[in-house]
């Protein structure tokens, strides 16, 4: 991959100067405006502007690219990958600044790498792991960095890091399961618009002609031929009111879901949803029981996991059975009865936490109801892909063939005229 040397302003109008790796000088430029810099010069190696290249290489020492600045992203995966990379190494018995060195060192995502050296170079000069990562909270979440905190204060990091590392292979696992459920219908239910609107504005105007030709009278047409064409003719003196009409409908559903309410109102309807409304309940179950147990079992104080947890529930009914079950731990009570008042948690998810908080074994247990529910995701999602397979065929091919007979039956009517004729 080519290299790249920039000249640029940081968010405080200080100019820094470096290099970075990227396929073109477009690129380059994204990567730097999303790490919070603004270039000014970018010259690639080998070409353009050799003050801009040198004075890149004296200022910028070797191996470091991109500045990440505290609103950068990464994607899911490669925190995973990195959690993963970083919890094998010190599991090994390398220390965590050798550890986060090597791995600066050798990733290649270049905001990443960055932060990585980062979080390096301030563990080096006596910032505690925890702290630092707290500078990064678009990367960084909250359970992610009250579990390396807890992991620092009980000096068990090592294991914090491979239960996070576990969690997150879980967590998306779990979330490719359900994008898998929830892409086939999405593509099929595409394909099948696109074909209607092809067959509507293209295919059956053309048939219509025919017909006026062959026929003349179109009072001898089939009364499904009639309204096929009558939809037809419809469409395409809508077409653009019905376009906009999407628009508007997307939009619209976008800003509802964005208040309060709307949220709540949507969040409660995914979870009664036909068919898809119980893989989103269990997947709700799994990843409250998957995300407290987690929590409570490296350490982090009760009433703190509950409040991480309901911030990640990612369904407001979930989170306000959260509240009211954080609610209840304060003053004492159990459990129990606000997860059984939200009508979103079964008998034996109830049943297991209170056996889990008599027994003392509240983490252990709701890691296996994770692990169960989980399973059941699977499940679910294997047999709702196998239910809709036939369903999404079936009414593909209904919506075709009744265009296709509503076309082809005058044609069967003129074929016997003209063989009544003969």
């Amino acid at each position: 991959m080519p290299k790249f040397h920039y000249i640029a302003l940081d968010q405080n109008g200080q100019e820094v100067a470096g290099e970075l790796d990227a396929s073109s000088e477009a690129e380059a430029i994204n990567l730097l405006r999303q790490s919070q810099l603004y270039p000014t010069q970018v010259a690639q190696e080998g070409r353009g502007d050799a003050a801009v290249k040198k004075r890149a290489k004296a200022t910028t020492p070797k191996g470091k690219s991109v500045k990440a600045g505290a609103n950068a992203k990464v994607k899911a995966k490669v925190l995973m990958i990195f959690t993963r990379q970083l919890a094998t190494l010190i599991d090994s018995g390398l220390p965590l600044l050798r550890g986060l060195t090597v791995l600066a060192r050798q990733e290649p995502n270049p905001i990443m790498k960055s932060t990585v050296t980062t979080i390096a170079d301030n563990v080096q000069t006596g910032s505690t792991f925890s702290e630092t990562l707290s500078q990064y909270p678009k990367i960084f979440n909250k359970l992610y960095i009250n579990m390396v905190k807890a992991g620092e204060l009980g000096g068990v990091l090592e294991i914090v890091l491979n239960r996070l590392a576990e969690y997150q292979e879980k967590a998306q696992k779990l979330k490719n399961k359900i994008v898998a459920a929830m892409v086939y219908p999405i593509i099929v239910m595409f394909i099948a618009v696109a074909i209607m609107v092809f067959l509507m504005l293209v295919i059956v105007p053309r048939f219509e002609k025919i017909f006026e030709d062959m026929l003349g009278d179109k009072n001898k047409l089939p009364e499904l031929t009639k309204l096929v064409i009558g939809f037809s003719r419809w469409m395409g003196d809508n077409f653009l009111y019905l376009v906009a009409g999407v628009v508007v409908t997307v939009v619209g559903w976008r800003l509802y879901a964005a208040t309060a309410g709307g949220r709540r109102a949507i969040d409660k309807l995914k979870l009664k949803l036909p068919l898809f409304g119980d893989v989103q309940k269990k997947t709700a179950i799994s990843r409250f029981s998957r995300t407290l147990g987690t929590l409570v079992t490296s350490g982090v104080p009760i009433l703190q996991a509950l409040n991480i947890t309901r911030e990640t529930a990612g369904n407001t009914v979930v989170s306000d059975a959260i509240t009211k079950v954080h609610d209840a731990v304060k003053e004492g009570e159990s459990m129990v009865a606000p997860l059984e008042s939200s009508n979103v948690f079964p008998p034996m998810v109830i049943s297991m936490v209170d056996v889990g908080e008599e027994t003392g074994q509240l983490p252990e247990m709701l890691l296996k109801i994770a692990d169960v529910y989980e399973d059941e995701v699977d499940n679910a999602v294997s047999a709702l892909t196998s239910m809709l397979e036939p369903l999404m065929i079936v009414m593909l091919a209904l919506v075709v063939g009744v265009i296709v007979m509503a076309l082809f039956l005058p044609l069967i009517e003129v074929i016997k005229g003209l063989s009544g004729g003969a």
